[in-house]
């Protein structure tokens, strides 16, 4: 049987039209499939990419660690170097709040984590999130996904979840003494790149710090330099006391994590010792990879690099069928007329060598999330490409 029977067969199908390319090879921005044709990958494997595959540095870097050991213990037990490194260097550019770093394998475990850490810590129940969030698949994270469509099937979840408006400042007075957390997306993405207002996320830090609430703002899309800042609530002159991080953070390796004071992340050991566990969280080699990886985005000062190739985008993406592109950085939604002429235009993009996306809740939006690396002639090349497809 070929490798597509094999694969239609034998692996679980999140779809019925899964894009099934048959990936051979993974070098820089491009992917390569079975028969040699190149593509640009303009999402990143969906924004994880950062540094693009297999960047040499980040090799090096797990050949390293596969000499010295795998996985040893439980998270939190032994003292390895990989983990200890990364957490001090994330601790060195991140404000001196954000010292404490718990590692998990994925951006949903990342945020269950900081959930729980918001509950455990406040003594409080009630989570605040938002219409048109995302933040993973698990019982958890689907909780506070604020769309319906992809959570109803899977009712009862959790309790005591509100959800308001994103960007409207007077549905902030919801967040109150009872409020454990609000938790909100820097930048939401797959809305279509909702950027808020300064206003608005500083008088969301302002009602937090108010009424004793946490504040979690999920970077998992949009930090690690992506929007043109190391972490995006830089942006806005505002500090979470819960940061989350994961699909760029481990350079492509499995790495998630949420992040906050000692305070706050010393709950999870005691009144239950052992408040949360994972078995492979902080993977050495993943904490490895990502080590290199945050090395590379800040020496090759790739974030700043991020916000001067967006403005190269946002010059050439322009054509009577385009309606409006949104952008932060490298995270960016060209928003077309409706979804059917979107999902053409991504498959002619397809077929002509640049994998372009939708997003979850605005499918009439085509996603570009590149590898920060990206050159601009190879920008002019994709942007030619998909004006192409909407002539």
């Amino acid at each position: 049987m070929t490798q597509r029977e094999l694969f239609f067969r034998h692996l679980a199908q999140t779809s019925e039209s899964p894009l099934a390319i048959e990936i051979e090879k993974a070098e820089g921005i491009y992917l390569y499939d079975k028969d040699g044709k190149k593509y640009i990958d303009l999402i990143s494997g969906i924004s994880v990419s950062g540094t693009g595959h297999r960047h040499p540095a980040v090799i090096k870097a797990i050949n390293e660690q596969l000499e010295k050991y795998l996985h040893l213990m439980v998270y939190g037990e032994y003292i390895q170097a990989p983990q200890v490194q990364l957490a001090k260097k994330l601790s060195e550019i991140l404000p001196e709040s954000l010292s404490s770093v718990y590692f998990v394998n994925s951006g949903s475990e990342a945020i269950e984590g900081a959930l729980k850490l918001a509950k455990r810590f406040t003594g409080k129940g009630e989570i605040i999130a938002f219409k048109n969030a995302y933040h993973g698949s698990s019982h958890g994270s689907l909780s506070v996904m604020g769309c319906e469509d992809f959570k109803q099937a899977y009712r009862p979840l959790l309790p005591d979840v509100r959800f308001i408006e994103f960007n409207n400042i007077k549905d902030l007075e919801c967040i109150s003494q009872k409020t454990a957390c609000v938790l909100a997306e820097t930048i939401q993405g797959e809305a279509g790149v909702i950027i808020p207002d300064n206003k608005f996320m500083k008088e969301l830090r302002r009602k937090c710090t108010e009424t004793g609430t946490l504040l979690i703002l999920d970077e998992v899309q949009a930090g690690m330099g992506r929007t043109g800042k190391m972490f995006a609530f830089e942006h806005y002159g505002i500090i979470p006391d819960i940061l989350t991080l994961a699909k760029s953070l481990g350079g492509g390796m499995p790495l998630g994590a949420f992040i906050s004071s000692q305070e706050i992340m010393k709950s999870l050991t005691n009144n239950p010792i052992l408040g949360h566990i994972t078995t492979f969280g902080g993977h050495p080699v993943s904490c490895a990879a990502a080590l290199a990886n945050l090395n590379l985005i800040l020496d090759e000062k790739l974030y700043i690099k991020a916000k001067q190739k967006s403005e190269l985008f946002l010059k050439l993406l322009k054509h009577p069928k385009i309606k409006e592109v949104r952008a932060k950085g490298l995270l960016i939604a060209v928003e077309l007329a409706d979804a059917k002429t979107n999902q053409k235009a991504i498959s002619k993009c397809i077929k002509n060598g640049v994998i372009a996306d939708w997003f979850l809740f605005a499918p009439h939006c085509m996603r570009i999330a590149p590898p920060l690396i990206i050159s601009d002639e190879e920008i002019k090349f994709a942007c030619e490409i998909i004006l192409k497809t909407l002539i």
